[in-house]
């Protein structure tokens, strides 16, 4: 089974994304988008930067827990990750949404 992405509607009306592995695991969360259309165009951005390595930013947070964001050609972060215990499990995260993006179909949940 292929990875997908949920799109849905936030309780203020915006949509949002998540990227989920074949597992069902969210490996990447989007920010809000205004329009259903801009939310869609956020995941055509994944699908085609996901495999460019030089497009993750591999980060730590405030409370030591590695983490990463995807960004666009403009530099615009598109995705961001959970928090990992390790830098190996993050790793493990970028390489899923490698795999795992370019071709995942959209599950439109947003009413």
């Amino acid at each position: 089974m292929a990875g997908k992405f949920e799109l849905k509607t936030a309780k203020n009306g915006q949509f949002h994304f998540n990227l989920l592995a074949s597992n069902g695991q969210i490996i990447l969360q989007s920010e809000m988008y205004e329009t259903k259309a801009s939310a869609l165009n956020g995941i055509a951005s994944i699908q085609k930067n996901a495999a460019d390595d030089a497009r993750y930013e591999r980060l730590v947070s405030k409370s030591d827990k590695p983490y990463f964001t995807l960004k666009a050609a403009n530099h615009q972060v598109i995705g961001q990750s959970q928090q990992y215990e390790s830098v190996a499990a993050r790793d493990n995260g970028i390489e899923s949404v490698k795999k795992n993006a370019p071709e995942a179909q959209i599950v439109d949940a947003s009413v």
